[in-house]
């Protein structure tokens, strides 16, 4: 099989764009792509742990414990020791990481529309199940 052929390999360079295209649209609020999904994932639901944000993510709690160190340093954000769990944090927006929400989720939504353009909204619906199916086949190969 010739390798533009490739699923991997397609989802990756697509990916590859998206990130770019992303970064480009939250670098003017001084941020990565990666601390702009934890704060849409906290714009969400305020207060979850770290351990949660991770999970929500696919990625490893040392990375999201740096990122989320990046945030704080920057202002959008404050950790809390756990009520009940002492070695567990929750993560809560500072009112800087509350009030930039509009400001941030603006270009981004603009972004997503730019990203889905020419296609309805079955495809992208049908485009979201298909990569959740191919996600799910290989997720724990």
């Amino acid at each position: 099989m010739e390798l533009e052929k490739y699923i991997g390999v397609i989802v990756h360079r697509a990916d590859l764009k998206l990130n770019n295209y992303y970064q480009k649209v939250v670098n003017p609020f001084d941020i990565t792509v990666d601390q702009w999904e934890i704060l849409v994932i906290l714009w969400e639901s305020e207060g979850i742990t770290q351990k949660d944000i991770a999970e929500r993510l696919y990625k490893d709690q040392t990375n999201i414990a740096r990122m989320l160190f990046k945030l704080e340093k920057k202002g959008f954000v404050h950790r809390v020791t756990h009520e009940t769990d002492r070695r567990s944090l929750r993560v809560y927006l500072t009112s800087k990481g509350r009030e930039i929400k509009d400001e941030i989720l603006a270009p981004s939504i603009e972004a997503y529309r730019k990203t889905i353009e020419g296609l309805t909204e079955e495809e992208v619906e049908t485009f979201r199940r298909l990569l959740s199916v191919i996600h799910n086949n290989v997720k724990d190969l």
